[in-house]
């Protein structure tokens, strides 16, 4: 289980990350021609050796991951009756 430390260790890094939402863009299947690269609030990112599934894994953990911590929240609020 996680502790409330460690989620808050993990929403003080999608705090510091770059500001969403962040989009994969891959060559050959979201344009022609250039490479391929994850568009964030603050600039590009490119990746070496990285997959299509990679980019749009990345790409979508930035809104997954809060996402995530919110229904911990508030599965954890329902559990306690806090609801």
């Amino acid at each position: 289980m996680l502790s409330d430390n460690e989620l808050e260790e993990i929403r003080k890094r999608i705090e510091n990350a770059s500001h969403g939402p962040w989009n994969a863009f891959v060559e050959g299947r979201d344009f022609e021609s250039g490479s391929s690269f994850i568009q964030t609030g603050s600039g590009d990112i490119e990746l070496i050796g990285a997959t299509e599934a990679d980019y749009d894994f990345i790409a979508n953990a930035r809104q997954d991951i809060s996402r995530l911590l919110d229904e911990i929240v508030r599965l954890r609020k329902s559990v306690n009756g806090c609801d």
